[in-house]
């Protein structure tokens, strides 16, 4: 590799961005808990050059995990690449040998690699049927344990989660093949000492979500991923702090800006996979006044949940400006579903209305002929919020924009209102493929 590239390698964090191409590849639709086939027969006049160019893209998405892998490789599929990491965990006496290299550094950041499995998860629980016909869920799947195999090794007691393998200072001085790569390989771990709500709660919302995906294929496994889910969500629960003040050094790479977002979306993924209203209460009555309304950021990435139904607030100009405080009933498209599809858990829950309300704000701020259209926007309407991974934004809109439309067209909410204007299903879905 050029050295000249060396200097733009930490612009390219976006592990997790390359899932909402997973999700366009699923541009024929699908729903879990939902009867699919209504998507299916409302999709029929796709046409097949379309579907082609996504399934063709799935296909090419789905190996990046494969060439992020680390550990002994089973079927590698990729020939330039081999085992690394071997050893990784060691210090501890844990097995950290798998989950996935960050961007092209040989670190893994637990962070980003927990939201990763935790939007992959809910492609796959959206849109598997569809990667199936086009032979990809298996592989997805795979990607998926890959990284919860190194979660559940790296939460080896109730109160410790191991966030870190490697160092980035010494690792970005010099970009070497990880099968070859010399550098020490330390530790990093939150516990009750050190707290680390933001990525305990994400590491507990990735494995809640993984449950349900290897619910019915692997029950033993799946029990073993929840049952680590519960208890990383009562450790970053009682134990509260941000991962990045606990370890200032890591903000460098991975700044959290809040763990309140993490907090609701973990709760938001227990409920969906345990039915427990304990979590829903967690979410719409306990702490929705005091985590969804936060300042910063309000766009979904890895950083900020909340935005996964935020109106747009905090948006001006193209940039997103801090200290604008983000609406109250806002949270997230997760939740949104509850409403559309009737949720028996959530029946008269007005908490679960007022997330819907805020997910339908957020997307008449996406629709670019939306009377309230975010100006966070290029001349040619690519998303545009900051120079610095600029490409998680729009890839992060067009994502939950997908989820949206399929979500109105299955649930026969086929008009999304925004002022005095009206939109379909196909117009939030033209915006993602515009994206």
């Amino acid at each position: 590799m050029a050295k000249g590239v060396v200097k733009q390698r930490k612009s390219r964090r976006c592990l997790w961005c390359i899932v909402a191409i997973v999700i366009l590849g699923g541009i024929a639709g699908g729903i879990f808990y939902v009867v699919k086939k209504k998507i299916l027969d409302k999709n029929s006049s796709s046409t097949s050059s379309l579907e082609d160019k996504y399934s063709d893209a799935l296909k090419i998405a789905m190996q990046f995990f494969d060439v992020q892998k680390s550990g002994k490789l089973v079927d590698d599929k990729i020939p330039w690449r081999g085992d690394s990491g071997l050893k990784d965990g060691s210090e501890a006496k844990l097995d950290l040998s798998m989950g996935m290299y960050d961007a092209g550094d040989n670190i893994k950041f637990g962070f980003p690699m927990a939201f990763t499995a935790t939007v992959l998860s809910w492609a796959i629980l959206e849109y598997g049927e569809h990667m199936e016909h086009i032979n990809q869920r298996e592989p997805a799947e795979n990607s998926l344990a890959w990284i919860t195999d190194f979660l559940l090794n790296a939460h080896p007691s109730q109160n410790v989660l191991y966030i870190q393998v490697g160092d980035p200072k010494e690792d970005h001085k010099c970009w070497e093949k990880p099968e070859k790569m010399t550098t020490k390989r330390p530790l990093k771990l939150v516990n009750s000492r050190k707290p680390g709500s933001d990525v305990a709660a994400e590491t507990a919302a990735a494995l809640a979500s993984a449950s349900l995906v290897f619910k019915k294929t692997d029950s033993t496994y799946s029990s073993t991923l929840l049952k680590h889910a519960k208890q990383l969500f009562t450790f970053a629960d009682k134990y509260k702090g941000s991962y990045t003040k606990s370890h200032p050094e890591v903000a460098t790479y991975y700044n959290s800006t809040g763990y309140g977002d993490e907090l609701l979306w973990a709760a938001s993924w227990l409920y969906h996979a345990t039915g427990d209203t304990t979590y829903l209460r967690y979410v719409t009555e306990e702490n929705a006044d005091k985590y969804a309304k936060v300042d910063g950021p309000t766009w979904f990435s890895w950083d900020n949940k909340l935005a996964g139904a935020q109106p747009g607030g905090g948006m001006e100009g193209g940039e997103c400006k801090t200290g604008s405080p983000v609406r109250t009933e806002s949270c997230l498209v997760l939740l949104s579903r509850l409403s559309f599809f009737g949720d028996k858990g959530a029946k008269g829950n007005s908490g679960i209305d007022d997330y819907k309300k805020s997910a339908d704000e957020l997307m008449c701020a996406l629709l670019p002929d939306s009377p309230s259209a975010t100006a966070s926007r290029t001349k040619s309407g690519l998303i545009w919020i900051t120079k610095w991974d600029s490409l998680q934004n729009p890839v992060g809109s067009a994502f939950l924009a997908v989820l949206y439309s399929d979500y109105m067209r299955a649930s026969d909410n086929e008009i999304l209102s925004c002022g005095d204007d009206s939109f379909e299903p196909s117009d939030l879905r033209k915006f993602a493929q515009s994206q």
